[in-house]
């Protein structure tokens, strides 16, 4: 799961763009000041920055970062109520990779920051593989022992990034917002259903062996077929 690091000052700030982006299924540490987060930006995918901070402010961390030999690749949203044309383009020019004004909107914000993300990761493969399970994503299909299996597009999605994150464990409501996205309104039964009907595409049945396993109390996980026969 991609870390996301924020720094920003105001603490009612901070903890809207920390459960907008965990509610999006990132990682997120949030801290105050620069120094409060030094420690953390060595395992940071991104960092949402705030220009005005106590201490040492965004742009002089943003200077430092770009001149780090690791760090300098880091990826930054820049955070701030600064919307005059000259101060946007100086922030740029330091080397922040995208710009987002106060006040802002939840589904901009995650959009940015995962478009931040999508160009610092490597390519994702276009092949999956689970044991007898094989999905070609570019072609949307999917394969058990050779059959092709007739799924709906959400019953695609759902089975792709279920194989792709095979033996993690994820809960209802994560599911929701990683394969259905934060704007949909339906309930958790809704993955209930969709798991019920994946289950019955896989052949799964008591006493025989499972693909889709519940994890009583937590949610769902693809079982990992790695190294089995």
């Amino acid at each position: 799961m991609n870390h996301v690091v924020v720094i920003e000052d105001e603490a009612t700030v901070r903890e809207v763009l920390r459960f907008h982006l965990e509610r999006a299924g990132l990682t997120v540490s949030a801290y105050a000041a620069v120094a409060e987060a030094e420690d953390a930006l060595a395992d940071a995918d991104a960092l949402v920055l705030d220009w005005m901070l106590p201490g040492e402010s965004g742009l002089g961390l943003l200077r430092r970062l770009r001149s780090h030999s690791e760090l300098r690749r880091l990826p930054v949203l820049m955070l701030t109520a600064r919307a005059a044309e000259a101060e946007r383009v100086e922030g740029l020019e330091t080397g922040a990779d995208d710009y987002l004004t106060k006040p802002f909107g939840a589904a901009e914000l995650v959009a940015r920051v995962r478009a931040l993300l999508r160009r610092t990761q490597p390519e994702q493969p276009q092949q999956l593989s689970n044991g007898p399970l094989h999905i070609d994503l570019a072609a949307a299909d999917a394969r058990l022992s050779g059959q092709r299996l007739s799924l709906t597009r959400r019953e695609f999605d759902l089975l792709t990034f279920l194989t792709q994150n095979a033996g993690r464990v994820y809960s209802r409501t994560e599911l929701l917002d990683r394969v259905w996205g934060a704007d949909f309104l339906g309930g958790e039964r809704t993955v209930d259903q969709h798991i019920t009907q994946l289950r019955s595409h896989l052949g799964d049945a008591p006493g025989a062996p499972t693909f889709l396993e519940t994890v009583r109390g937590r949610g769902y996980r693809m079982r990992s077929w790695e190294g089995e026969e």
